[in-house]
């Protein structure tokens, strides 16, 4: 293999922030990866009163963390298992089959979610099957 096929990409936010080696790239990755988690933990901690309004089916607040662990696992896909040197059919198989399983995960939730809701606010009814 030639010497720039083995090489990787050393820019992250599509070219915004270089890095001179890969080590630095790691660096940098895990040190966004760290500041999207902490504001996770302080979101959890804090709980803002601004984002406890309900938005589809769901307070605000959950889906700040739904999408910023999307954000978090996008970053890992994309730089630690180097999906950003991989082809463009690859990359869309990759992609497009985790946003259609994260979809219909959520969907579920709020499915189910919604319908032990119900039940519970209903009184608890034992059925026999």
């Amino acid at each position: 293999m030639a010497a720039s096929a083995e090489t990787h990409k050393l820019a992250i936010f599509r070219g915004l922030l270089k890095f001179k080696s890969n080590k630095q790239k790691i660096w940098g990755v895990l040190i966004l990866l760290s500041i999207v988690t902490a504001i996770e933990v302080l979101l959890g901690i804090y709980k803002p009163e601004m984002f406890m309004g309900q938005v589809l089916g769901m307070k605000a607040l959950n889906w700040i963390f739904i999408i910023l662990t999307i954000v978090k696992a996008y970053y890992i896909t994309w730089d630690f298992m180097h999906m950003r040197d991989e082809t463009a059919s690859l990359r869309r198989m990759v992609v497009w089959t985790a946003v259609f399983l994260i979809s219909y995960i959520i969907f579920i939730l709020l499915q189910e979610g919604g319908y032990v809701e119900y039940v519970f606010s209903n009184g608890f009814v034992k059925t026999d099957f």
